[in-house]
C-alpha cells in the first residue's frame, strides 16, 4: 500500500507538471499572437523570460526564502535533539545534513526548501518544537526531509519561476492593449488576413490574460498538494511510523495562523500557515488535513 501510493503520487506530479508546462506554452504563444501574429516568437519570448526568473531565483533560494519567514540560522549547540533528529532522518533518506533554521513563531509548521539535497535547509518553528513530542517531530521532519530527497524542493521553485514569468507575460499583455496595440495593428503581411485571424487572436488574448495565469495557478496549487501527500507517505517510509505524522498533523490543524509566514511560500510549509481553503479545494495550497490522515491510516 505504501509504495503503490508513492508511486501513484509520483505519477500525478509528473503529470500535473507536464500540464503546467504547457500552460506556460500556451500563453507564450497567446503573447506570439497577440504580438506578431504568430505563436512561435511568444513561446520563445516566453521562454526566455523563464531563464532570466530562473537565474534570478536561483542565484541563493535557501536564503531568499528564509529571510522572507524570518527564519534564523542554527547551530547544533543551540538545539542538539532538534540536529540529531534531522541527522537521523536525513541519514536514513540517504542524503547529506540539511541547514537547519527556527522561525520565532508559534504557530507549529515547517518547511523544505533548496534546489537539491547539497543544498537544502529546513525551517521549523518554535510553536513546533514546544508542542511537539520526539514522535511527532520525526513524523514531521520525516515528511520535510522526504521533500528534499524526493527534489520537490526543486520542483517548487520551478513552479515558482513558471507562475512568476506567466504573471509577468500577462502583465505585460494586458499594458500592451491598453496601449492599443495588438489586435487593432494592421499588419497584414505578417498576420493571419481576415476573420480567422481576428478570432485566432481574441482567443490569444483571452488566454494569455486571463485563462492563462488562472490555469497556471490552479496547476501551483495542484502541484502542491501531490507533493504533500507524496511527502507524506515518504515520512511512513522512513519513520516506519505514521502514528507520529498523524497526532502532528491534528495538533498543527488545531492550531492558530502563523504570523511570520510569508503567503508566497505558504505552499512550502506541511500545512497552510495561513488557514485559507476555498469552498472547491482548487486554490488549496494544501490537501484536506482529514484526507491526509485518512490516507495515514490506511498505512
Amino acid at each position: 500500500m505504501l509504495y503503490q501510493q508513492i508511486a501513484q503520487n509520483k505519477r500525478k506530479t509528473a503529470g500535473v507538471l507536464v500540464v503546467f508546462v504547457l500552460i506556460f506554452a500556451l500563453v507564450g504563444a497567446g503573447l506570439g499572437q497577440l504580438m506578431w501574429g504568430k505563436p512561435l516568437p511568444g513561446v520563445l519570448t516566453a521562454g526566455v523570460i523563464a531563464l532570466i526568473y530562473s537565474f534570478l531565483v536561483f542565484q541563493d533560494p535557501v536564503n531568499v526564502v528564509m529571510s522572507m519567514n524570518h527564519a534564523q540560522h542554527l547551530n547544533k549547540e543551540d538545539n542538539p535533539q532538534l540536529f540529531h533528529i534531522v541527522e537521523d532522518m536525513a541519514l536514513v533518506a540517504n542524503i547529506p545534513m540539511p541547514e537547519v533554521y527556527l522561525i520565532p513563531d508559534k504557530s507549529p509548521n515547517a518547511f523544505a526548501t533548496g534546489l537539491s539535497p547539497d543544498k537544502s535547509a529546513i525551517a521549523v518553528t518554535q510553536g513546533l518544537l514546544d508542542m511537539m513530542n520526539r514522535e511527532e517531530l520525526e513524523g514531521v521532519l520525516g515528511h520535510e526531509i522526504s521533500h528534499i530527497r524526493n527534489y520537490d524542493i526543486r520542483l517548487s521553485m520551478v513552479a515558482l519561476v513558471l507562475v512568476s514569468a506567466i504573471s509577468f507575460i500577462a502583465d505585460f499583455a494586458q499594458r500592451y492593449v491598453w496601449f492599443g496595440f495588438g489586435l487593432d495593428r494592421d499588419d497584414d503581411d505578417d498576420r493571419e488576413g481576415g476573420m480567422i485571424g481576428m478570432i485566432i487572436g481574441v482567443i490569444g488574448v483571452i488566454f494569455v490574460l486571463i485563462l492563462g495565469p488562472l490555469a497556471a495557478s490552479l496547476a501551483q496549487m495542484a502541484l502542491s498538494r501531490n507533493r504533500e501527500y507524496l511527502a507524506d507517505a515518504s515520512s511512513v517510509e522512513l519513520t516506519r511510523n505514521p502514528h507520529g505524522l498523524i497526532s502532528a498533523l491534528t495538533k498543527i490543524e488545531n492550531s492558530p495562523p502563523m504570523q511570520a509566514a510569508s503567503s508566497a511560500s505558504a505552499s512550502l510549509y506541511i500545512e497552510d500557515p495561513i488557514r485559507r481553503h476555498s469552498l472547491s479545494h482548487l486554490f488549496d495550497t494544501h490537501p484536506a488535513t482529514a484526507d491526509r490522515i485518512k490516507r495515514l491510516e490506511k498505512m
